[in-house]
């Protein structure tokens, strides 16, 4: 398990897009186990260059990316937070393989929780796919709620699946 000492989450920033794709690239089809795919097209150099350039853009306003790194810099996972006003956030995440079970999505999400806890976001969304207990368990112990799930499945890889919806509320 990690504690808060051997991990930092740092916003995302332009000097990272070499890092970034190396990290989706070698981590995708672990991914895609786990929530719908981004499509072959996110993969291509110069589609992720420019979608990266537009997530830096896009920081300007309330929406904040953030890398999960550990202690040798590495980038062990993504944290995002977005927000279309100032009072209601969307919030995503995943880690990579290799740094799964260790604590790492917990404790990058407290970490998150804590710098919305100083802002006047009064609720955060997140939803995860019906298979995913370990992100299920992550967001629970973190102090949201399931408020509900799809009624319609999905096929992904063989399995039918539904979202599920959580929510926290700030205070």
């Amino acid at each position: 398990m990690v504690d808060e000492r051997e991990i930092t989450i740092e916003r995302l920033n332009a000097a990272d897009e070499d890092d970034l794709y190396v990290f989706e690239s070698v981590n995708r089809t672990f991914f895609e186990e786990m929530v719908p795919t981004r499509g072959e097209e996110y993969y291509n150099r110069d589609v992720f260059q420019a979608r990266h350039k537009a997530l830096v853009e896009e920081q300007r306003g309330r929406t904040s990316f953030y890398l999960i790194r550990n202690r040798e810099r590495q980038i062990v996972g993504r944290i995002n937070l977005m927000c279309d006003d100032t009072e209601r956030g969307d919030l995503g995440y995943r880690i990579g393989r290799d740094f799964t079970g260790m604590g790492i999505a917990k404790q990058a999400l407290k970490l998150l929780m804590d710098k919305v806890r100083l802002t006047e976001i009064e609720q955060v969304s997140a939803k995860t796919t019906s298979n995913n207990i370990a992100s299920q368990k992550v967001l629970e112990k973190n102090g949201f709620t399931c408020v509900g799930h799809d009624e319609n499945r999905f096929s992904m890889n063989g399995e039918k699946v539904n979202f599920v919806y959580y929510s926290w509320t700030n205070g």
